[in-house]
Parts: C-alpha cells; structure tokens; sequence
C-alpha cells in the first residue's frame, strides 16, 4: 500500500508561513491536505490531481494558501501564507492513485490512503 509521510508543521505567530511536505512510498495521481481542530470535525483544505494539473481549495484558505508537486521527490507541499489562529489543527496529507475529477477532490471518502498528520499552531 501506499505509505505517506507528512513534515513541516511547526508553532508560528499569526501572518506567519509555513510549508507542509507529503512524501508517497509509491506513484499516485491524486492528493490532497486535510485538517482537524481540536473538537472539530475533519475538513478539507486543498487537492490537487495530475496530469490534468487541476485543483482545488477550501473557501477558508483560497489566497494564503498553494498546493504544488514536485515529481523528482515525489512529493506534494502546502505552502501556507497569512496563517491565522484558526489554522490551527493537524494537518493530514491524503492520496489515491488514480486521476481525479476536480469536483471530487474535497471529499475525504473519495482517497484512499492517509498520512498520520503534523501539527501546526498558529499562535495570536
């Protein structure tokens, strides 16, 4: 199976950055980032699928934060920006291995494998 592996996260202060990595053991065509809050329900955050190259975020996030690839390292990242209080969660790297349709990319049912998470706090 597919093993994911996420880094990064880190204690920031508000309007701070930081860029979240999720390395995959084997080839996917499909990934994203998830987060869940304290007493918090698991949300979507952003998804990204290839070779279509079409994306997808959260309303929450869309212009502080990126999801990009880099195929030599076989990795996705997150690039936060403008981090604010309630970015606070851990933050869950999800893949599948085949393409995806851009609509499907915020449902959490739709992938297939899960990273165990890295802590982000974005300090007031």
């Amino acid at each position: 199976q597919v093993h994911l592996e996420e880094s990064g996260g880190g204690l920031v202060q508000s309007g701070g950055s930081l860029t979240l990595s999720c390395a995959a053991s084997e080839r996917t065509h499909t990934m994203g980032w998830f987060r869940q809050a304290p007493g918090k329900e698991r949300e979507f955050v952003a998804g990204l699928t290839w070779p279509s190259g079409g994306s997808r975020y959260a309303d929450s996030v869309k212009g502080r934060f990126t999801i990009s690839r880099d195929v030599a390292k076989n990795t996705v990242s997150l690039q936060m920006n403008g981090l604010k209080p309630e970015d606070t969660a851990v933050y869950y790297c999800a893949a599948k291995i085949n393409r995806a349709l851009v609509s499907y990319l915020s449902s959490a049912d739709y992938y297939e494998y899960w990273g165990q998470g890295t802590q982000v706090t974005v300090s007031s």
